[in-house]
């Protein structure tokens, strides 16, 4: 089904940009716009994944294929961890996208955790991109807009400075509460 009467009015995003309305109000927008079996779906446009949550089955290739593409790359972003923490893994971790697996390895890398962010939300970005096809004005396009729209909220929650103020925060009470660590968080 088309919805050309929506698409073409709505705002063009770019990654880093301020939302131009909350995404909750495009929900609402959409489950009043859309036929009943495609606004069912929008519950599935989101970020991350639950833990241990399967993937859905629904009758949207799209949906599907990014169900499946924020599973592997969370997944591999837990394994990577667990290797690194000397834990478990977690249990089938999927290896369906090599796109998903190679920005888990470098987001991992980066020292800096609001870059590693950054590089993951961008990669998020053109992966909606490149599953919404070409459509224009097919269901695919109003569910990458929402998935788009949720990254650039995401971005424009990040606050460095009260980010960094609340890392030092955190890293001055885990050094606090290590046994037998000075001050500066060596060994006594």
């Amino acid at each position: 089904m088309a919805y050309y009467f929506l698409v073409s009015q709505l705002p063009y995003l770019s990654y880093g940009q301020e939302p131009p309305f909350p995404s909750a109000s495009f929900r609402e927008l959409c489950g009043e716009m859309l036929s009943k079996k495609d606004a069912q779906l929008l519950e599935f446009c989101r970020l991350g994944i639950e833990n241990d949550e399967e993937p859905s089955i629904t009758h949207s290739l799209f949906i599907n294929n990014w169900i499946e593409r924020e599973r592997t790359l969370w997944l591999n972003l837990a394994q990577i961890r667990a290797g690194k923490l000397k834990r478990e893994p977690p249990a089938d971790v999927p290896h369906d996208s090599a796109e998903a697996e190679a920005q888990a390895r470098a987001a991992f890398v980066l020292e800096n955790p609001l870059e590693a962010e950054i590089l993951i939300d961008k990669g998020r970005w053109d992966a909606v991109e490149s599953l919404a096809g070409t459509d224009y004005f097919g269901v695919n396009t109003i569910y990458a807009y929402l998935l788009k729209l949720l990254l650039i909220e995401r971005r424009s929650s990040f606050k460095t400075e009260e980010g960094f103020a609340e890392y030092k925060a955190l890293y001055a009470k885990i050094i606090e509460q290590a046994p037998g660590a000075g001050a500066n968080g060596e060994p006594k």
